[in-house]
């Protein structure tokens, strides 16, 4: 296997699928798919990989399909040391031509940002699809990467047109939060958490920030994500712009900001909004579909969803900077921030560090989800941030192996405890398995002494979760 190289900071697992994949070349016909979202270090990944095997490695950039031709055709001639042909006339002629050369040459073919060649020639998955075709039946040994962002997978969904092409699809992830602690240097786990609840773990808002990694958090957010002189202040707004279709952009940003809010039922989301709540069905699929938005079933009411905003970084834009913007742009960070306290800790750093919570218990061999527990004796709602249940098996009860509450600035002792033994009791009374359910405290402030006297709890601190 190609040794990894020094700069790249894990993606172990990912680097050794790439060079099995780069290991292959010359073999015969193959193509992979490489996906992430935006800022996950693709580029970075397949630049690499193209030049420790001597590849060839072209980004596509947003332009005509005229200029695309032009630049393709420029930087397949500065590869292969030959003088620039006048320019494809069309992508089936430049595509069968790329074929032919590495074909001969037995070198890897990377072309990154593919959806920007596709969306101006949307021929392009076809054209590809025949060329690779055609290459299996006379035994050409070409290997092709396409790389791009998420919905790249939807070139191998169904009757599309690279479907059962691919022998590889690579999906990149932000790093986890153990992860993102590691790659921005912290052992200090309040402020990795605080850290991760703002940037998550998308590596490139490191240097995005200057390589400036936090010390005393408050100062670090005024210095740098409040900072319009910092790459990192416009990234929210760039990622937006992308991705938001152009006609409602207006009506996206509210129902992001109302999400963001904690409103995450289509009911409270149009009640927020002001719309009908047909209307904000279709925006809210249109979120989903960007990646911007992410929905998840209540465990203990499968009709119903809840939705959560997917990037920490537009949560903490929505809640911190968007209603501020103007102060932020005039540089009053400060007066910003501090007035923002309580918005952070609760919109912001409590909904994440539940996230991370149920992060932390996906570790078990279960389905891990949250959802509200109706007590139809006191008449009240119990929510349980983290449920654990078994596999389910045909025949008999749902499991449930924990029931979780997460409180990231609450100390935590016997009245949570109570709660969620109070859920217990209500799930076992609708047929629920809770003959070993654990009661897990997750807390970010710590727990009192009466936990300790309580057999069926288990107290899950800052220490556990990044051990």
């Amino acid at each position: 296997m190609l040794t990894k190289p020094a700069e790249i900071f894990a993606r172990d697992a990912e680097w050794a699928a790439l060079t099995a994949f780069a290991e292959r070349v010359g073999a015969g016909t193959q193509l992979g798919i490489v996906r992430g979202s935006r800022r996950q270090g693709k580029t970075f990944l397949t630049v690499s990989l193209a030049r420790r095997t001597g590849g060839f490695h072209f980004c596509a950039a947003q332009a005509t399909e005229k200029e695309s031709l032009s630049l393709f055709s420029a930087a397949l001639a500065e590869h292969t040391g030959v003088s620039a042909p006048t320019g494809f006339r069309n992508w089936e002629t430049a595509i069968r031509r790329l074929f032919a050369i590495f074909a001969e040459r037995r070198e890897l073919i990377v072309l990154d940002d593919f959806p920007n060649l596709c969306k101006s020639s949307p021929a392009l998955p076809s054209i590809t699809r025949r060329e690779i075709d055609r290459a299996v039946l006379g035994n050409a040994p070409v290997s092709l990467l396409l790389c791009g962002t998420p919905d790249m997978g939807r070139l191998l969904e169904n009757d599309a047109p690279l479907r059962g092409r691919a022998v590889l699809e690579l999906v990149l992830h932000p790093f986890a939060f153990r992860r993102a602690a590691e790659y921005w240097g912290m052992t200090d786990r309040r402020l990795a958490v605080r850290t991760h609840a703002t940037v998550g773990g998308t590596p490139a808002y490191l240097p995005f920030a200057g390589g400036d990694g936090p010390d005393d958090f408050d100062d670090w957010v005024r210095r740098t994500v409040l900072n319009p002189a910092i790459p990192l202040f416009w990234e929210a707004r760039w990622l937006l712009t992308e991705e938001l279709p152009g006609p409602d952009r207006a009506t996206y940003h509210s129902v992001l900001a109302a999400v963001a809010a904690g409103n995450g039922t289509k009911d409270t989301i149009a009640a927020r909004v002001g719309g009908e709540v047909a209307g904000i069905g279709h925006c809210l699929r249109t979120l989903e579909d960007c990646r911007l938005l992410r929905r998840g079933p209540d465990v203990f009411r499968p009709s119903r969803s809840h939705y959560r905003i997917h990037e920490p970084l537009i949560a903490f834009y929505e809640n911190i900077m968007r209603p501020h913007w103007g102060l932020l742009e005039s540089g009053r960070a400060r007066d910003v921030w501090t007035g923002s306290a309580a918005t952070f800790d609760d919109r912001v750093l409590g909904p994440h560090f539940a996230k991370m919570c149920r992060q932390f218990a996906m570790s078990s061999s279960g389905e891990v989800g949250s959802g509200v527990v109706t007590d139809p004796v006191r008449r009240e709602q119990i929510q349980i941030d983290v449920a654990v249940f078994a596999p389910a098996m045909p025949g008999e009860r749902r499991r449930i192996l924990s029931l979780g509450e997460a409180k990231w600035g609450k100390t935590m002792g016997s009245g949570h405890v109570a709660r969620l033994r109070r859920a217990r009791d209500v799930l076992d009374a609708k047929g629920y398995d809770v003959s070993d359910t654990v009661l897990t405290c997750y807390s970010g402030a710590g727990f009192d002494a009466s936990l300790a006297r309580e057999r069926d709890v288990r107290a899950v601190g800052l220490g556990e979760l990044y051990g």
